[in-house]
């Protein structure tokens, strides 16, 4: 499963092909969601901002419980609708625009009425965005837990811990075949602790010479699918296996080299770095399919440094364990 990360060079006709076959549905300025004649999503092209991300989020959280709450999806499906496709030039001013609306007691159905595209988008950014916020309870110091409404997806990269990245996303890699990073790349030191970003259960685990030790992770509605790859060399894991059932938070491996060698074990991967990715699949058709849809993770990465979960080391057991137990609403584990 996914054991074909990287393939898509040799298969750039055949995508071609299906992309001309496509019926788009975007607006003049934007291409970021199409579909099929068969009725689901066939690709998105997230271009969303950080700061859209950050200040939607923060109006969806403040507004919880009251009149005028609008979820942070509903209202960056409406500045895209309006925006024709893109955030390029987006402006608090436009985010300000809707939520004055909203107070004034317009209903999000009322404000989305004639607005085409609308649920393309809703749908679009649910695929990418469905899991992230919601209500939880999070351990205190005391062992007693608080109920929280907000962000409840956390960094991959361990609280405490120092990294770096830029935008990479599309950029050239040659191992193997001439292709372009599906991903996003945080460059850190060897051992650091990985972060379930996300709950869900994992798809596969193991070797893949592209991404050396890696994990795949499904969250629980099925449209994401998350890759971390270049993990440790000798200690890649904090006890992974297929089917496993992880919560957001939970620190399922640790920072390596390792990859780009058709024999396990191997750094040959020049600087230490996670690579996470996140695809969308809208049809199981999609999972492993040659248009699979991968998306640029800089500014979703951006955002979840609000939220870093912190670890603590067993030295008994030379593993590295999360500090705050959390509980999600609605899930189960």
């Amino acid at each position: 499963m996914y054991k074909n990360f990287y393939r898509f060079s040799f298969l750039s006709v055949v995508l071609s092909v299906i992309i001309a076959l496509t019926v788009t549905v975007a607006p003049a300025y934007g291409q970021s969601v199409s579909v099929e004649k068969d009725g689901y999503i066939k690709w998105v092209d997230f271009n969303v901002t950080y700061n859209a991300l950050s200040e939607c989020l923060k109006y969806d959280i403040d507004t919880y419980g009251k009149k005028e709450h609008a979820s942070w999806i509903d209202l960056l499906a409406i500045l895209s609708a309006r925006g024709g496709g893109t955030f390029k030039n987006y402006k608090s001013s436009h985010l300000a625009k809707i939520t004055l609306e909203l107070k004034s007691g317009k209903t999000i159905d009322a404000i989305t009425k004639d607005l085409k595209y609308y649920d393309y988008y809703k749908e679009a950014y649910t695929g990418v965005l469905g899991g992230f916020v919601g209500e939880y309870e999070i351990e205190r110091d005391d062992g007693t837990y608080e109920k929280k409404y907000g962000l409840k997806a956390f960094s991959p990269i361990a609280k405490g811990y120092s990294y770096s990245h830029f935008d990479d996303f599309g950029a050239s890699r040659s191992y193997g075949f001439r292709r372009k990073h599906l991903g996003h790349d945080m460059m850190g030191s060897v051992g650091t602790p990985v972060i379930a970003v996300e709950s869900g259960y994992v798809e596969c685990v193991g070797w893949n010479q592209y991404g050396g030790w890696r994990i795949g992770i499904r969250s629980f509605d099925k449209k994401r699918y998350y890759y971390y790859a270049h993990l440790r060399r000798d200690h890649p894991y904090n006890d992974m296996y297929e089917g496993k059932i992880v919560t957001a938070g939970d620190v399922i491996g640790y920072l390596g080299m390792t990859g780009y060698s058709t024999k396990e074990n191997v750094n040959n991967i020049n600087t230490p770095h996670l690579h996470w990715g996140m695809q969308l699949i809208f049809d199981e058709s999609q999972k492993d399919a040659v248009a699979e849809i991968w998306i640029d993770l800089y500014a979703i990465t951006k955002l979840l440094e609000q939220n870093r979960s912190a670890v603590e080391r067993n030295d008994e057991e030379k593993e590295y364990y999360r500090k705050y137990e959390m509980f999600e609403k609605g899930i189960e584990t």
